[in-house]
């Protein structure tokens, strides 16, 4: 038995004290995440939002590869960004739009 595919949101906004050297420097970490993400066929609709120092990604996935891509992610943000995993209870919009 296969384990449940679930929407995952990681929320991240800019730390205190951070320069654009900061962002630099992790920049390609991340794209490099979300480019193999996507990569492997799977998923993920990342942006910021408005003000610019807060961004989203959404994605699909089982607990443990969330929670692995969760790691590698904190990973690259180093202490650059705050950042926090949830389990998003709302409609698996990922699974019907994919069909």
């Amino acid at each position: 038995m296969s384990e449940q595919l679930k929407p995952w949101v990681i929320v991240s906004s800019i730390a205190k004290d951070v320069t654009g050297q900061d962002i630099e420097r992790i920049r390609p970490k991340i794209v490099s995440l979300v480019d193999n993400w996507q990569s492997s066929n799977k998923t993920m609709w990342s942006g910021s939002f408005n003000d610019q120092p807060s961004s989203m990604a959404i994605f699909e996935t089982t607990d443990e590869k969330a929670k692995k891509f969760y790691q590698e992610y904190s990973d690259a943000c180093e202490d650059v960004l705050i950042h926090h995993l949830y389990e998003w209870d709302a409609m698996p919009i990922l699974s019907v739009l994919s069909k």
